[in-house]
């Protein structure tokens, strides 16, 4: 329950810091600030993604190469 209050207080005020004060009469009118922000975060969390997602297919492909050599192996000692 306090996290909910807590978050919802956080949400609040995240919304009355980007309206604009001229517009709406209130607010602290960071909205051009947050859209710079974003503008220029956006891209570097998508490379970041990027990678980790390199990093995952990568990771996958080897899981796969060793599941093969460990099918093999079975099918190996089943022959035998």
């Amino acid at each position: 329950m306090k996290a909910t209050i807590i978050g919802l207080i956080i949400i609040a005020a995240a919304v009355f810091a980007i309206l604009p004060a001229d517009t709406v009469g209130f607010g602290l009118g960071w909205g051009d600030d947050v859209l710079a922000f974003l503008r220029g975060g956006v891209p570097v969390i998508a490379i970041l993604i990027g990678i980790v997602a390199v990093f995952i297919g990568i990771a996958d492909m080897k899981d796969r190469a060793e599941a093969k050599k460990e099918e093999a192996k079975e099918k190996n000692s089943e022959a035998a």
